[in-house]
């Protein structure tokens, strides 16, 4: 869609930089009403965010969930009152009041762009790059669901309005090789390219040809005059047709129209001050009150804001005409529900684990889960960070996504962690998929901004991360996890599994698919684990967070408590107690988030009151939560070593001996 304003805007004798300043000052006046934000991005890329809001960008600013929308992602979070002042001006569900309070508690303009909390923010953004990484895979989405459902149905571009900042954090590069790669031509990157950062100039610690490097990934590049509105018009509209991904340089001013401040580090993260706006307001012709935009601006721009229903009614109607079958495909992949076939692939699944009870990696279980069930549904993608055949996550009906063919359901993200997770994001923003994706926990840490992202915004992105333990073996303390589970339990609404057996992972998955606002990671194991699961018919167990596996008759003595493949040591050290008639209960606690969420009286019967033990091939972390300030933890106290995994159970005292003697000494604490 490309459109413009002047017929309307003409009846108001209003111009582009009308319109710009009343974005400018809005910012400017909030900004300064708070005492607390960033007015360099909003004065200095008014010009480019007008060209785009007004001539290109397909929105209906009344229904902004509507989904064949064009995607607009702040990547430099910081300038949010950009957006929150576009989204008012546009009729949208952000009030003047809103705008009034701006970085207040409730409000609907927190300091930065927050998915969920205000209409219209399409991603949560702020942590530099992340806004860039997540919009690389809304293009993705958006062509693989152009794929499935062609042109009549999807239809659109992403744009991203990216600073300085942005392009210097490593996540950047990570997103601009794969988009490149995949040609995803509908991503249009407005980069802010003022010079200017927090410390100074951006010489100070960059000199890269931000073009080349973008031309060197297989973009398209240009650069213009960020503050010529026909520049940007032209630039946008010739973009817009190429085959590739775009870089549009914007050459902009920070704090454009503040005498003393713009063009200085001075202008981005803080109010301009009384005489600073004054001058401002003087320099652009703005001869206004604050928050006060005249009725023929704001007409204008109410005028833009309504452009997008005849594209909306448009697609209604081509949506109310496709046949049945394309009707329900699109809703079904929009929701992503499970549908009753999942249901039934996955209790097939859970009798033949049950009936078999095989010795398998937790990996391993975990492919054959994939295999069952990915057929089921629609919209499940997955992928990997170019480790598919370690971490076992592609199923054997899963395709894979090329560059200019992407009716595919999975994708090869290349030694990308950072960007694949952030990328998931924008898949499950989109909308119509449910992402997952593999790398070895040991990996978690390039992950995890964008996994904490995913929980911020409450998203269902499921994370699949094998070598879960100095189970790994010979590879060493590099990739043996030992910080790790308890580095990401801590993680607000994030589900963090580690399965014991096939039957958990099977219900781990299960948990994860079905929790449709919050992520999810899979910790699954390299060596093989028994199944000791055989209830083929029961709840999901896992869904409790912790259960009892073994329960002794007439009481119990110790209680011991393990995760994934330490519960199988846990049950060996439970037989070699009962020899010496000391009665141990078993846990299985796969998920500690869900357990904390049981009720009380669920879990005291679960932790019963004798002493416990907890065990873990990892750190202790929050382990005292649940073994009591008195219990006793088998696990790890230092990194991993080189060695064949028996050999380092043994020697880092992870074994059922060394279980059995840590509750002895628990219960002889407790008698005395």
């Amino acid at each position: 869609m490309n459109i413009s304003v002047h017929a309307e805007a003409d009846l108001y004798a209003v111009s582009h930089n009308d319109l710009a300043n009343a974005v400018r000052f809005l910012a400017v006046d909030a900004i300064e009403t708070s005492q607390s934000g960033h007015p360099g991005l909003p004065m200095g890329m008014a010009d480019v965010a007008t060209v785009l809001f007004s001539r290109f960008l397909k929105f209906d600013s009344a229904h902004p969930s509507w989904p064949d929308r064009d995607r607009f992602v702040l990547s430099a979070g910081h300038g949010s009152m950009l957006l929150y002042a576009l989204l008012h001006l546009t009729g949208g569900d952000v009030s003047l009041d809103d705008i009034k309070a701006f970085r207040q508690w409730g409000s609907k303009t927190p300091g930065h762009p927050e998915y969920g909390h205000t209409p219209g923010v399409e991603t949560t953004t702020g942590p530099l790059g992340q806004g860039i990484a997540t919009a690389v895979g809304m293009a993705l989405a958006e062509r693989m669901a152009n794929a499935r459902h062609g042109d009549g149905l999807v239809d659109h571009f992403t744009y991203v309005i990216a600073g300085d900042g942005c392009l210097m954090e490593g996540l950047s590069q990570e997103a601009i090789s794969l988009a490149g790669h995949l040609q995803l031509g509908r991503l249009i990157v407005l980069f802010d390219d003022n010079g200017i950062s927090i410390d100074g100039p951006t010489s100070l610690a960059t000199s890269d040809d931000q073009l080349a490097r973008f031309a060197a990934s297989g973009w398209s590049v240009r650069s213009i005059d960020g503050h010529d509105p026909e520049a940007i018009a032209k630039a946008i509209a010739e973009e817009r047709e190429t085959a590739k991904p775009s870089l549009i340089a914007c050459r902009t001013i920070i704090g454009y129209g503040a005498p003393d401040r713009q063009g200085t580090e001075k202008a981005h993260g803080a109010p301009l001050g009384t005489e600073q706006t004054a001058a401002a307001r003087r320099a652009l012709g703005w001869d206004y009150q604050p928050f006060v935009v005249p009725i023929p601006i704001l007409k204008a721009w109410r005028m833009i804001g309504q452009r997008g229903q005849v594209d909306r009614l448009a697609w209604l109607d081509r949506y109310e005409g496709a046949t049945p079958e394309q009707r329900d495909m699109f809703v079904e992949g929009k929701a992503v529900a499970l549908p009753a076939a999942y249901a039934l692939a996955a209790a097939k699944l859970r009798e033949r684990f049950a009936s078999e009870r095989p010795k398998l990696a937790t990996r391993q279980a975990s492919q054959q889960v994939l295999d069952g069930i990915a057929g089921t549904i629609a919209g499940l993608v997955g992928g990997s960070a170019d480790l598919t055949h370690s971490n076992l996550t592609h199923a054997k009906v899963q395709v894979s996504v090329k560059r200019g063919a992407f009716a595919g359901d999975y994708i090869h993200y290349g030694i990308r962690e950072h960007g694949m997770a952030a990328a998931m994001n924008g898949l499950a923003l989109h909308g119509g998929f449910i992402p997952y994706g593999g790398t070895f926990l040991a990996f978690s840490d390039y992950s995890r901004p964008a996994i904490r992202l995913a929980a911020l915004m409450r998203l269902r992105v499921i994370h699949v991360m094998t070598h879960d333990s100095i189970g790994l073996g010979e590879d060493g303390p590099t990739h043996q996890p030992v910080e790790h589970l308890a580095a990401l339990r801590v993680i607000p609404n994030l589900l963090v599994f580690r399965p014991a057996d096939a039957v958990e992972t099977l219900e781990a998955w299960d948990c994860a698919l079905n929790s449709e606002d919050r992520p999810s990671v899979l910790c699954l194991s390299r060596q093989a684990l028994p199944t000791f699961r055989s209830d083929a018919r029961g709840k999901n167990r896992v869904s409790r967070g912790a259960y009892l596996v073994v329960s002794p008759d007439g009481g119990r003595d110790v209680t011991l408590i393990a995760t994934g493949s330490e519960v199988s040591i846990a049950l060996e050290a439970a037989r070699l107690l009962a020899t010496e008639h000391i009665r141990a209960a078993v846990v299985s606690a796969p998920c500690f988030a869900l357990f904390e969420e049981q009720p009380d009286e669920y879990r005291a019967t679960v932790l019963g009151t004798a002493p416990r033990v907890g065990i873990e091939a990892a750190v202790q972390g929050d382990w005292s939560r649940w073994i009591g300030a008195d219990g006793a933890f088998v696990g790890m106290r230092v990194f991993g070593a080189s060695a064949p995994a028996p050999v380092l159970y043994r020697e880092f005292g992870i074994t059922s001996q060394s279980i059995a003697e840590a509750a002895r000494r628990a219960i002889a604490r407790k008698r005395q």
